[in-house]
């Protein structure tokens, strides 16, 4: 009999249980969907922390149901989840205010100075933009400043990873490769800073506030008897560390080494590599833990993503923004040639780092341009930006990317992995499954399970490229020609008045 472990996949949209044999078969999914996220005021995003785990119960109860055969042939659970999610919680470890997600755009006063020796090492750096900017956009930043007395009540300020941890196990600890957020974390030595470190300031979450992490691949506790209940998990299973939904991709997509990149095609788009050196993919933006033990992923993303094609169809074309229906849209991508004649997407919706106002654009609109050409348009937009990413990936590495993996849901469409490979030139590679986040935190389980030695062995067995897409030149080179010619600089010309516009959005 096979030997399986249950994933459990909780992203902005759904959360999903699943079932992966030793194998990397996929035996069985159940998805729970749920909102986003709710928006008391402009810019807002936040989720009641609870519903997360409701919703896992409820994935998890159905799966049980619908593999009721093979329910006692697993061996361990194991939990990704996306990132930067803060979640206070009391000395119960009751959540006491709804989590703030990734994507929310409030900001912090921070009118309180830095300590002067933080502020020295911070000019001297070239580190102070980027700073102040961290130093807005921190989640308890804002919270000590709105809600002292939540702040105040907090225990322990946990990421989504870390809560769901503590309610299969009773144990309030989470993997390094989870630890990505506005927090006083070390990524190149993996760890909590010290108190003493300059940068400890920015963040400034009291240090018994933060918890225990541990490497991928260890057990971090058992599925409890009150977890099991609630779950309909087998109580007693052992809980084994993963990594984060982009880094758990990366290792499902078998995208251990600098020359294999990994596309997500989620909520947020990235391009991410491995490296074993720490590799800054911007100056100033920190290499993230990888999930593969001892390497780091150097990534760029693209924040709102493939978020963009579900607010076109859902405010544009007012239709229900459904994988059926973008399957049809999709099939009708060839309609429309390379560049959209002449119509691009700047994908930048929401603040990066290098990019404080958050403004994107659509330029070159004429009267010949169709919903297809904009549809095709913002796909082609991301592209162009996460080509723009994996040119500073190689850069930065000293390495040339020969061959792109992807997944998340907008691999699944064959046009979409086509463009991909035209526009970027290389070899665009699909594995047996679009879920590979999942996958890649099962690898980690079977490793720490002693099941693998390590995740080495574990690729070898569980991830076989099923689907290859090789780029036509002559689309590549007009997508090139583009890109050299027109995209390329067009953000520079467009950010002082992407810029000056701000202040006309509401709560800009």
């Amino acid at each position: 009999m096979s030997k399986t472990v249950l994933s459990l996949d909780c992203g902005t949209q759904s959360l999903r249980a699943m079932l992966f044999d030793e194998k990397g078969n996929l035996l069985s999914k159940v998805k729970e969907c749920f909102e986003p996220y709710f928006s008391p005021e402009e810019g807002y995003c936040e989720q009641r922390p609870e519903l997360y785990w409701e919703k896992l119960c409820a994935a998890t109860n159905k799966l049980k149901e619908q593999c009721a055969d093979i329910w006692d042939t697993i061996l361990g659970v194991t939990v990704t989840t996306m990132r930067d999610v803060g979640i206070c919680v009391d000395k119960d470890i009751k959540p006491l205010r709804p989590c703030i997600l990734w994507m929310d755009r409030r900001k912090a006063k921070c009118e309180k100075k830095l300590p002067f020796k933080s502020r020295l090492l911070f000019k001297i750096s070239g580190m102070d933009d980027v700073i102040k900017k961290n130093r807005v956009d921190c989640k308890s930043n804002w919270i000590k400043e709105n809600e002292p007395e939540i702040w105040q009540k907090t225990e322990k300020f946990l990421q989504l990873s870390t809560y769901l941890i503590y309610k299969l196990s009773g144990n309030v600890k989470d993997s390094v490769a989870s630890m990505i957020g506005h927090i006083p974390f070390n990524y190149k030595a993996k760890k909590w800073m010290p108190k003493n470190h300059f940068q400890y300031p920015v963040f400034d979450i009291e240090p018994e506030k933060l918890f225990d992490i541990v490497e991928p691949g260890t057990e971090l506790g058992k599925i409890s008897a009150e977890a099991s209940r609630e779950s309909g998990i087998k109580e007693g299973l052992p809980l084994i560390a993963s990594g984060s939904d982009k880094g758990c991709e990366t290792l499902g997509v078998g995208a251990i080494s600098p020359e294999t990149a990994s596309i997500s095609f989620g909520t947020g788009a990235t391009i991410q590599i491995t490296t074993p050196k720490y590799v800054e993919p911007i100056t100033f933006l920190p290499a993230y833990p990888a999930v593969y033990p001892g390497r780091y992923n150097p990534e760029i993303m693209v924040p709102r993503g493939y978020w963009m094609l579900t607010w076109f169809i859902k405010e544009f074309l007012g239709k229900d923004p459904c994988a059926c229906y973008e399957k049809t849209l999709d099939k009708q991508l060839d309609t429309v040639p390379p560049c959209c004649e002449g119509l691009f997407v700047v994908p930048l919706w929401g603040a990066a780092l290098n990019r404080p106002e958050g403004k994107g654009a659509m330029v070159g609109f004429s009267e010949s341009h169709t919903a297809i050409h904009v549809y095709r348009a913002i796909i082609e937009g991301i592209n162009f930006e996460l080509y723009k990413g994996m040119l500073s990936l190689e850069k930065k590495s000293g390495t040339k990317i020969q061959k792109i993996m992807v997944s998340g849901g907008g691999s699944q469409s064959d046009e979409v992995c086509q463009m991909t490979a035209n526009l970027f030139g290389r070899p665009v590679v699909r594995v047996q499954t679009y879920e590979t986040s999942g996958l890649g935190a099962a690898m980690c389980a079977f490793v720490g399970l002693g099941v693998y030695k390590d995740c080495d062995e574990a690729m070898k067995n569980m991830v076989r490229e099923t689907d290859k897409f090789i780029p036509d030149p002559k689309a590549h080179k007009i997508y090139s020609d583009f890109y050299n010619k027109v995209y390329k600089k067009s953000y520079k010309r467009l950010q002082p008045t992407l810029f000056s516009i701000k202040k006309y959005q509401q709560g800009g």
